[in-house]
């Protein structure tokens, strides 16, 4: 399980981060099935697979949050194996309820923020942002979404069919370069994060000229997401670099072809983060 799941992390096939942090604390899971002679073989296990999966991406914030929060209640914490296993399982259910729990908030109090007709942009793929749609819509909002494909693994396709499924959701699909061009029929960007790290917000590749467009324009940029993707020390952010195939199948001699998974947004051009912790303006 914890070998599956780092290939699945490494490969990036999950593509919410917090979806990435929920499966990673359950595949600790399968330290419990295991037999060790002492306490100290077992946290010895939990800190290197620990370790592991969280080396799996070194972008997710949440990740790193996760196993550390892991680490943190579980080792020193028992004097026996199975007290040790029985505080494990604890703290998987502990995080990824948190998880959960962070995500939902966060989507509650950014659907508060729709109006009766609202018209947004969004970018990538996040379930919190779905989530905040599917509530808004549900108390009664009528709801226009342009959403952009996110190539070149074309991600915005699976967040368009989602929201196209909801009741009072139009929902409108544009290639990247086209945002700017449909901006100004928005309200707002609404966009979830990787995660926050001292001031900046990294997300998907193309967020940062979403961003930057919507502040020439005047477009208010909300980002939505839990609580724990945000961090401000013990942790250090290294972009993802995705094989080339995926932008072109069949290079071409002397080009040099690059893919970048995700790009840096200063604060400075968001207006509002939107946690589980509350609603911060800028």
């Amino acid at each position: 399980m914890i070998d599956e799941t780092v290939a699945q992390i490494s490969e990036m096939q999950t593509h919410s981060s917090s979806a990435v942090a929920v499966n990673a604390a359950r595949a600790l899971s399968e330290l419990l099935e295991r037999e060790y002679m002492s306490v100290e073989e077992f946290e010895r296990d939990l800190e290197q697979n620990a370790g592991i999966l969280r080396r799996a991406n070194t972008s997710h914030a949440s990740l790193h949050n996760v196993m550390r929060e892991i680490e943190r209640s579980v080792v020193d914490r028992a004097n026996s194996v199975d007290a040790a296993k029985t505080l494990t399982k604890e703290t998987i259910e502990q995080v990824v309820g948190d998880i959960e729990t962070g995500k939902r908030e966060a989507a509650s109090r950014a659907a508060e923020l729709f109006g009766p007709d609202e018209t947004f942009l969004t970018h990538d793929f996040s379930s919190t942002v779905l989530e905040a749609v599917e509530t808004a819509a549900q108390g009664g909002s009528h709801i226009t979404a342009y959403v952009t494909e996110a190539r070149p693994r074309f991600i915005g396709r699976r967040t368009a069919r989602m929201l196209a499924a909801m009741d009072r959701v139009e929902t409108h699909l544009c290639v990247d370069s086209a945002a700017g061009h449909y901006l100004s029929k928005c309200d707002r960007v609404l966009v979830g994060m990787d995660c926050i790290v001292n001031e900046t917000l990294h997300n998907r590749v193309g967020t940062f000229q979403i961003t930057t467009a919507a502040n020439e324009l005047g477009v208010p940029v909300v980002v939505v997401g839990s609580g724990v993707k945000i961090i401000d020390d013990g942790f250090v952010f290294e972009n993802q670099y995705r094989s080339g195939s995926e932008v072109m199948l069949e290079p071409i001699e002397e080009i040099i072809l690059e893919n970048p998974a995700y790009d840096a947004t200063p604060l400075e051009l968001v207006d509002y983060v939107v946690t589980d912790n509350g609603i911060r303006e800028y």
